[in-house]
């Protein structure tokens, strides 16, 4: 049975469900740095679910099992829902809600940014799921469009899908590290040294306002079309993002409740940056905001019946740790540290950048 789960598929990608009791695959999804996701059926219930399949080994990292044990005491509407872990000979298995309707990338690029109606709408909904993972002790410090997929409505629900670089303020230490995606990194942390800490709470909701420009551009607000083939690109954007030098278009349509909200969000000290009480009650931000929604996460849910215990998960990640030969082409995420090291040798001094000017 082992030497079938290990079957490779068409493109020499293993195929570890083959064999599988409970879960049949259906296609593949997606695959990454990190692994690859298929859609999956349960042979028991005729549900589907997307699993996400990390070879076992040395690929099975902290930051893997901060993923699956802060994902799996989130419980809500605009989280991707967390079902269980399991084990093949091969890999370590992530089963977690499938959202049919692909990714806010994929959806923004497809309709070349939207109008302010709609980018607000999912704004709204990325608000509310940011700020119960906050009030649930999680930071994500990874929030962009990649990380947040669409189901199926005429009016997509937003879902929160990824927290590989997640911590939680009780079970882990306070955030320190420079991690995350770098068009979408707070100025905060990509001034951040060793033996320093950050809120990692204000830096996501940099990121949020990040997102929202994209969905109303089309385009990253640190980066420049002229920029594309320079090889210096990286220092500039670091450069721009560190001093929030962005603008909006002409030709795009954006209030100015729009434009004030963005400005307070995008603010380099994080000390002056809007809070997320703070967008809950900006003028733009309420407009059209349905009943209810500011109260929603004043009643926690709780986890689905039967959940996997964190000791029994805990379990399974360690055996998957010892088990197994890494696959190439992992890139680890404490990379993301030296990339933005790289870009900024000899570009400014540590710490250089004062919050005043």
């Amino acid at each position: 049975m082992a030497a079938a789960n290990q079957k490779p598929g068409p493109a020499g990608r293993p195929e570890p469900l083959i064999g599988h009791p409970r879960y049949e695959k259906i296609k593949d999804l997606n695959s990454g740095t990190f692994g690859f996701v298929q859609l999956a059926r349960d042979k028991l219930t005729g549900e589907t679910w997307a699993v996400k399949f990390i070879e076992r080994g040395d690929k099975i990292t902290k930051y893997v099992e901060r993923e699956i044990i802060n994902h799996r005491c989130l419980v809500h509407p605009h989280i991707v829902q967390f079902r269980e872990v399991f084990l093949t000979p091969t890999h370590l298995c992530i089963v977690m809600e499938f959202a049919p309707g692909g990714d806010m990338f994929e959806y923004v690029v497809r309709k070349n940014g939207l109008r302010e109606d709609e980018a607000r709408w999912f704004f709204q909904q990325l608000i509310v799921g940011l700020d119960y993972c906050h009030r649930m002790g999680v930071v994500n410090r990874d929030i962009k469009l990649e990380n947040t997929l669409l189901d199926s409505s005429p009016r997509p629900l937003v879902k929160i899908c990824d927290f590989g670089y997640s911590k939680h303020e009780k079970f882990q230490s306070a955030p320190g590290s420079r991690v995350g995606t770098p068009a979408y990194l707070a100025p905060e942390v990509i001034l951040t040294t060793k033996g320093k800490t950050y809120d990692g709470k204000i830096a996501d909701i940099w990121s949020c306002g990040v997102m929202l420009y994209v969905m109303l551009v089309g385009a990253y607000p640190f980066e420049r079309p002229e920029d594309k083939h320079d090889n210096q690109k990286l220092q500039k954007m670091i450069q721009r993002i560190l001093h929030v030098d962005y603008h909006i278009p002409p030709h795009v349509r954006a209030s100015e409740d729009c434009k004030d909200l963005l400005a307070k969000i995008l603010v380099a000290d994080p000390h002056k940056r809007i809070t997320v009480d703070g967008i809950y009650n900006h003028k733009w931000y309420l407009k059209g905001l349905p009943p209810g929604v500011r109260e929603m996460n004043d009643r926690v849910q709780p986890p689905p019946e039967g959940l996997q215990s964190v000791e029994e998960i805990k379990r399974l990640i360690e055996e998957a740790r010892h088990v197994g030969v890494g696959a190439p082409g992992y890139v680890n995420p404490v990379e993301t540290d030296e990339y933005i090291d790289d870009a900024m040798d000899n570009m400014y001094d540590e710490g250089s950048l004062d919050y005043n000017d």
